[in-house]
């Protein structure tokens, strides 16, 4: 029996470019894409600042998106032949401090901790979430500076749920975690169980509009095409006087969604190399409607 082949479109394009042609391919078809640049873990074309990698189901389809994209942008078909790929990524995957006190280590590797330590062992699976893009070592940051002791959390695109362990790791009490991808759902529950959590996370692919209530610490990793439409329903999730980190911005979008959250104030919007994340503020239940609460402090050590 011969091996599958998986056919994959390889798109060079700009960091400006980035967001558009990905909405473009699953238009023609894409099942998922990954972005490569000089970050991640495999890294971009030589010749481009971003290659985006977009699977499809089939050669035809492949093809065809191909042929679409050629005019304006360098593309190429490629494939993946056998099922060895899926955990081929493990070599490049090491433990990575993040911040003071973080340190992501995969499952399957050693790691001997400092004192002070708190160690997220991480298998992300088929699932976004290593710790090694700046969009999430962004908010790793941001966690060590606005987590307190006993708060709950919701997680919004949680992927491997590597933002909602770290949370409680440094404290909090309790995260609910949504994703999309059914895929992430079971990565997110299987490395809370991993990390002695299982008790304190709930992991579900339900709907933000389904979800009831607010929380002091509201997190979203997604990109800035999904967070400015979300903005009404996500804000309404965010306690008085909450607060709401947001990554996956490029630094080119990260006004606009600063925009889209105008009734927020603004706490920090820290930058790594091409990313940028924001920490935002829920207007507080204060005396007479006005003023804001005073930003949540840093866990200390």
């Amino acid at each position: 029996m011969s091996e599958p082949r998986y056919p994959y479109v390889h798109v060079d394009v700009s960091v400006a470019e980035a967001e558009l042609v990905s909405s473009t391919l699953f238009e023609l078809g894409a099942l998922g894409i990954e972005e490569r640049d000089a970050t991640t873990l495999v890294r971009a074309s030589s010749e481009a600042a971003v290659t985006l990698v977009a699977s499809f189901p089939d050669e035809p389809t492949a093809l065809a998106a191909q042929v679409e994209l050629a005019a304006q942008y360098t593309s190429r078909v490629e494939h993946v032949v056998g099922d060895a790929w899926r955990d081929g990524w493990r070599a490049y995957f090491k433990p990575l401090r993040v911040g003071r006190r973080l340190v992501i280590v995969p499952s399957w590797e050693k790691y001997e901790s400092q004192p002070g330590d708190l160690i997220v062992h991480l298998d992300p699976g088929q699932a976004f979430g290593t710790g090694t893009h700046e969009s999430t070592q962004l908010l790793l940051a941001e966690l060590e500076r606005y987590v307190q002791p006993g708060v709950a959390l919701l997680d919004v695109g949680t992927g491997s749920g590597i933002l909602s362990i770290a949370a409680l790791l440094l404290g909090a009490e309790h995260a609910l975690a949504l994703d999309t991808d059914p895929l992430a759902v079971s990565a997110t529950l299987e490395n809370a169980a991993k990390n002695g959590l299982a008790a304190r996370l709930e992991a579900s692919a339900r709907p933000l509009a389904d979800v009831l209530g607010s929380y002091a610490l509201v997190l979203a990793n997604i990109e800035a095409r999904v967070l400015i439409p979300l903005a009404p329903v996500l804000s309404a999730r965010v306690a008085a006087g909450g607060v709401l980190l947001l990554s996956g911005l490029l630094t080119s979008d990260v006004e606009s969604v600063r925009q889209a959250y105008g009734d927020f104030a603004e706490l920090a919007r820290p930058i790594r190399g091409e990313w940028a994340a924001l920490a935002l503020q829920s207007p507080a239940a204060a005396a007479g409607g006005k003023g804001t609460a005073a930003p949540p402090a840093a866990v200390r050590e």
